[in-house]
């Protein structure tokens, strides 16, 4: 499974992966998790916000254990940050067959569409529609860096986009849900331990900062009369590493347009995204607050206009406490086995966070020894993705039996 996804939509030039949402590489993730539902027998669909779901036992039957994640990546991302928690879906339901497991609850995979948002700017798209936390009108707002909305791409894409919403009923068959991941940071490694358990992840959101200033020839104009709005750009990307260290969080301008984007001449328009996230709200408050007075400072004294829009937030989550002990429990001395699992938090966004306010969530983390995340060089070791594999074949079964 894994040697038949590595190829898809993978970049030459940087080896990276460029799988966004409703694009041709995102079709064939879509091809490729359907041929391996059909490939077992599986019950196979596509739901009204894209998502997709493949079923062992009859859905309608509620109480579902299901587990998954999402195959689509951000710019130039690595290869394990989603397709690690699909593909060891399917290879522990492999493990559980094997094993000649006895389920008495039906078992789910599921594929989110769109969580990371590279291509419409909002992360857990297909999650948010599917929960109600993104409404049809937010959706049908939502566009790429060529104008192309969100319903256009669908449509062209082959999926129907008058059919998205909230889906309760779709949502009334998960008892449980399990995602997988790829840990996105060093505690595993730092510990010695392969596998852990999440805690919560940290409040996060995404900020956009539009600086405009005054356009005008770089070769001409004196430096006292420029109104130059990357000044107060760049400025403000220092800031927020202040601000953050301060803290004890994290922010970072990672994405910039500039208008007319041109080597000769003094922008008009500095447009720059702010991702910040922080263990808990007091904190992440402080930094954004921060970052957005000494923006304004800056921008002032260079002559430049300032809007700040915060375009997504995710409040924490905790995981719920009560399924988070019972993997624990199965992980733990009553299964027999000597594996040490940590409980440590995150400050990464998951699906698994959207669908906590309405559905018991919990998550599994594989060690990375790297500790990068999306970058080419995200790595988890074969053994400990066999361990994963393992450990996720173990909670499911038991839950799915009792």
């Amino acid at each position: 499974m894994w040697a038949e996804l590595l190829p898809v939509g993978r970049s030459s030039a940087s080896g990276g992966y460029r799988r966004y949402a409703w694009t041709p590489a995102d079709t064939d993730c879509r091809t490729w998790f359907r041929e391996q539902a059909e490939a077992r027998g599986l019950t196979y669909e596509t739901d009204r916000n894209g998502n997709q779901w493949a079923w062992l036992g009859d859905p309608a039957a509620g109480d579902a254990v299901v587990t998954g994640s999402h195959l689509d990546s951000v710019p130039d991302g690595g290869a394990f940050d989603g397709p690690l928690g699909v593909v060891s879906a399917f290879a522990a339901l492999d493990e559980l067959r094997g094993r000649g497991a006895r389920l008495t609850r039906p078992l789910g995979i599921v594929n989110f569409g769109d969580e990371e948002g590279a291509r419409f700017g909002l992360a857990c798209v297909g999650s948010r529609l599917t929960t109600g936390a993104l409404t049809v009108e937010q959706a049908h707002r939502l566009t790429d860096g060529d104008g192309i909305t969100l319903p256009q791409a669908m449509e062209a894409a082959g999926h129907d986009p008058e059919t998205i919403g909230p889906d309760p009923e779709r949502l009334a068959r998960i008892g449980a849900f399990v995602e997988l991941h790829v840990e996105q940071g060093r505690a595993l490694d730092l510990s010695g331990d392969r596998i852990g358990i999440a805690s919560a992840i940290w409040p996060h959101g995404r900020w956009r900062f539009d600086f405009r200033g005054e356009a005008n020839h770089a070769g001409t104009t004196r430096l006292a009369d420029r109104r130059d709005p990357m000044l107060s750009y760049a400025e403000t990307v220092l800031a927020a590493r202040r601000e953050a260290e301060l803290a004890g969080a994290v922010a970072t301008f990672g994405k910039i347009a500039v208008e007319p984007n041109g080597v000769n001449a003094i922008p008009s328009l500095v447009r720059g995204w702010l991702d910040s996230r922080a263990a808990d709200q007091e904190s992440l408050d402080t930094v954004v607050g921060g970052v957005e007075k000494a923006a304004r400072e800056y921008a002032a004294a260079h002559g430049a206009d300032l809007d700040v829009v915060r375009e997504s937030f995710t409040p924490v989550v905790e995981f719920d406490h009560a399924l988070r002990d019972e993997l624990a429990r199965i992980l733990g001395g009553d299964t027999g086995t000597d594996l040490r699992v940590p409980v440590l938090g995150t400050g990464a966004g998951h699906d698994a966070g959207i669908l906590s306010g309405r559905v018991p969530t919990a998550m599994l983390f594989v060690r990375n020894p790297t500790g990068v995340s999306h970058s080419p060089a995200e790595y988890a070791a074969e053994d400990d993705c066999v361990a994963g594999v393992s450990a996720l074949a173990d909670v499911l079964e038991g839950l799915a039996r009792t």
